[in-house]
């Protein structure tokens, strides 16, 4: 297969120069970065074609570049751009400050706004020991079944490719019909959402959710939002993002306190299902109480459901969003959780008066989803695939969580104390005494031990200290060596 070759070439000078010059040309697109290291260059064969020479004189070009170290030549495949090349003077930069904050929105080169979107971006680490990865909200990839989900995919595409998804105009394209309805029985089933395949409107992941709820929601300079505190840092930067006046609001052992609500405000954002990140369920009382301030103060209530397929202990509690609530609750829910981040979808279930409104805004945004990715995800659910996954989930991350608490209650127990917590794929512990969370994190990060301290999920004053231990990348062993290594430096630093 012939490679795609679109650097024009100037024809100039004698004929008897033209080789020298096209190698000159060439090795100037190498340098500029035009023809990128491992780029195939045009066969001599098709030189007449490519460069309006001959072979022989392709040959010759190609010689050059290959004496100076600028092209590689592979025994029966082609002539290639060194993955290395010569030593080379770095490019220039501009001398302009492309950077000025004149050239960007303010609001996103604050700091604050650019490290909670870097929330899960953290310092490298040159130590040789593994990864023991204690972060919030991860998944092990290793459990997925890839082979499964490939085939299905396979097979969704075979069925794509008979039957095209029609496509006369992208307006309104609220999701794949096979998918919502898969979501539909998929919430109702795990959650106990019941809702209709017309409520639901796919997104590219949860934080795609929040932005576009935001979008809707949201007059600038005018619509206060209240949000748990501590919190999820990327989901509020969504709705400030959009000119929302964000407030802070305290949670106790029973979820977000709904009295410190301020009468104002017409969006409450929050997880009550599994409280990111204390772990905590939000009581009925809780529940009804938020429900009875939307409907009072003509406000509505954003449900961050986003690993509540992950049940432990207890009866099942059902999810805010009930029938009885539908009218003011945007459930968000994602497949980040229980299957993979990567695949990046997740979904809105909406009252059906938003419905309109959010599909314009999810159209201006990216039209739709793609399709490809959204039936295959659909297939893997209607075939029990997902059901059969998170059954699995569910008894590994149990065995998981087992170890981790017998590990800080034997290991930590002196220092710190896990708060009670039966969803999801992580557990946070408050510190029983004074100690600096933030600079153990920093001081087991160079161990290459990645933990959060609580530090960085408040956005008001910091009432609580102390560690957020998630189980969903780390193996049993993992955590037991992980905790031990956090033993020796809390001693260390606490001494």
């Amino acid at each position: 297969m012939d490679p795609f070759f679109e650097i024009p070439l100037v024809r100039d000078g004698a004929p008897r120069n033209r080789a020298r010059s096209f190698a000159a040309q060439l090795k100037a697109a190498i340098l500029d970065g035009k023809l990128r290291p491992g780029t195939q260059l045009p066969p001599t064969r098709k030189a007449p074609t490519f460069f309006g020479v001959s072979r022989n004189t392709a040959a010759a070009i190609y010689d050059e570049l290959l004496s100076a170290g600028y092209v590689v030549m592979r025994q029966g495949s082609g002539t290639y751009v060194a993955d290395t090349l010569p030593n080379i003077a770095p490019r220039p930069k501009s001398e302009i400050d492309h950077s000025s904050k004149f050239r960007f929105n303010e609001f996103w080169i604050r700091p604050d706004v650019t490290a909670a979107m870097g929330f899960w971006r953290d310092s490298p680490t040159t130590h040789k020991n593994p990864v023991i990865d204690f972060r919030p909200a991860l998944v092990d990839s290793r459990l997925f079944p890839f082979d499964v989900f490939r085939r299905v995919s396979s097979q969704q595409l075979r069925a794509l490719e008979r039957k095209p998804a029609a496509f006369k105009s992208p307006q309104g394209n609220q999701g794949n019909h096979s998918l919502r309805n898969a979501i539909v029985e998929h919430i109702a089933l795990t959650r106990a959402v019941v809702c209709d395949i017309d409520d639901v409107i796919v997104t590219s992941g949860a934080q795609q959710a929040f932005d576009l709820l935001a979008r809707v929601l949201v007059t600038p300079n005018e619509t206060a939002v209240a949000i748990e505190d501590p919190g999820y840092p990327p989901m509020r930067v969504a709705f400030a993002a959009a000119g929302a006046r964000v407030i802070p609001v305290a949670v106790d052992d029973e979820g977000l306190i709904v009295e410190k609500i301020p009468a104002d405000v017409r969006v409450i954002c929050l997880s009550p299902s599994h409280q990111f990140p204390l772990g905590l369920t939000t009581s009925m009382r809780r529940r009804k109480a938020l429900v009875a301030f939307a409907r009072a103060n003509n406000a509505v209530i954003v449900e961050d459901d986003y690993d509540g397929e992950f049940r432990y202990a207890g009866g099942a509690m059902e999810a805010l969003r009930t029938a009885g609530a539908a009218d003011v609750v945007f459930y968000v829910g994602t497949f980040s959780k229980c299957m993979l981040p990567s695949l990046r979808t997740g979904f809105i279930v909406a009252p059906d008066w938003a419905i309109k409104t959010l599909v314009a805004a999810k159209n201006c945004m990216d039209w739709h989803c793609p399709t490809p990715m959204q039936i295959g995800i659909a297939g893997f659910i209607a075939e029990g695939h997902l059901a059969r996954h998170v059954r699995k989930l569910r008894q590994i991350y149990r065995e998981r969580r087992h170890v981790l608490l017998k590990n800080l209650k034997q290991h930590l127990g002196k220092w710190i104390e896990p708060l009670p917590s039966f969803y999801g794929t992580h557990v946070a512990a408050v510190t029983r005494g004074t100690l600096d969370c933030d600079r153990i994190a920093a001081s087991l990060a160079e161990k290459n031990i990645k933990i959060h301290s609580l530090s960085r999920y408040f956005l008001g004053e910091k009432s609580l200290s102390g560690f957020v231990f998630g189980y969903g990348a780390v193996t049993s062993d993992q955590i037991e060596d992980g905790i031990h290594a956090m033993r020796k430096t809390i001693a260390s630093v606490s001494d």
